[in-house]
């Protein structure tokens, strides 16, 4: 059933016609001159990235043989996707995009990690909606101010009985003899020793972290970038990880649907891609978004004398920074290089 699924869509992209006009404001997507030419910015601004030109039995023809996809190797993944859910969130229905029936007709979520000002105010609303906390003349507070200062004003007094406990239980201390401190200290390196003079103990004791090689390929079906995934459990190539063990580093919303184990187009091997069915969607709702803040800027800036600010439009060759600002959301934990901050809404206006 893969196999035919592969060589469906392979047919189904050789028999699309490659877009030649470009389509960068309007669809979000590119022609694979623009593709190139982001790719180059990339590379320029990201040494960390280089072209490849990969399997020479698997060029494609409408891109230039040593610039087939782009790669970055051995990209430091030090957590796990668990361990950032609980400060992740999805925003509403404005930050959706309706995904077609390839991919199960779900809508597209856009996740971002929550600051610790955000998680802090989500506490205290918390804190507001379900308890109440009562003042001194027995009435329920209203503000979550008030109610925070009262659980800061028990916590203080908690913490002076806890002190007070403390200093009663070592108020004797003084009155024991240190007759064999010395034997003591003369005696601690001689049990630490067996523990660090073990075979394997430094090897124990250094963490193993996850690296990944990612590359972005052009997808001609779609017009637009696809990002592949492959990781190994540490920067020794050769312990790969499965399948399984890669989705550990893919935001639940998304692995095993937009992001799945598919075949390569120019490297050997089964990768984890991200699907590529709405990345124009995307890519068209973030580069409008920018325009209008630039607009709002440049309003603001040269004030109502002047008139509106015109909006900036974006140029193609920070459209890979931009969709790599995009992917992170899906892969946060995968620590790649864009270097440039892009900072745009994905809402729909």
């Amino acid at each position: 059933k893969k196999a035919m699924s592969s060589y469906l869509k392979s047919v189904r992209e050789w028999a699309t016609p490659t877009l030649k006009s470009s389509a960068f404001l309007s669809r979000g997507v590119l022609t694979p001159e623009e593709f190139v030419a982001a790719g180059d910015e990339l590379v320029f601004k990201c040494p960390t990235w280089s072209w490849e030109s990969g399997d020479p039995t698997k060029i494609k023809s409408y891109l230039p043989p040593d610039k087939q996809y782009l790669i970055t190797r051995s990209v430091p993944c030090p957590t796990r996707v668990a361990a950032l859910e609980n400060s992740i969130a999805t925003g509403g229905a404005g930050d959706t995009a309706h995904i077609d029936d390839e991919c199960d007709g779900e809508d597209w979520l856009v996740s971002r990690i929550v600051s610790a000002e955000e998680q802090a105010k989500i506490r205290e609303q918390e804190l507001e909606d379900e308890f109440d906390i009562l003042d001194e003349e027995g009435e329920i507070m209203q503000s979550v101010e008030n109610k925070m200062a009262a659980v800061a004003v028990d916590d203080t007094a908690a913490a002076a009985a806890e002190e007070e406990d403390e200093e009663d239980e070592y108020a004797d201390m003084a009155d024991f003899e240190d007759d064999n401190v010395l034997e003591d200290e003369a005696a601690a390196p001689a049990a630490v020793a067996p523990s660090t003079s073990s075979p394997g103990a430094a090897d124990d004791n250094i963490r193993k972290v996850r690296t990944y090689d990612l590359s972005i390929t052009y997808d001609k079906y779609y017009q637009t970038p696809r990002v592949w995934m492959m990781g190994y459990s540490s920067s020794d190539t050769a312990q790969p990880l499965t399948g399984k063990e890669m989705m550990q580093d893919v935001m639940s919303d998304y692995a095993n649907r937009t992001v799945t184990i598919e075949t390569h187009p120019h490297v050997a091997g089964p990768h984890a891609s991200i699907h590529p069915c709405q990345h124009g969607a995307v890519m068209k709702t973030i580069v409008r978004n920018l325009m209008a803040s630039s607009s709002h800027e440049a309003s603001s800036t040269e004030g109502a004398a002047s008139g509106a600010g015109a909006a900036k439009t974006p140029s193609i060759e920070m459209y890979l920074f931009i969709f790599l600002k995009f992917v992170s959301s899906i892969i946060p934990t995968i620590n790649y290089d864009f270097t440039m901050d892009v900072t745009a809404s994905t809402k729909k206006k």
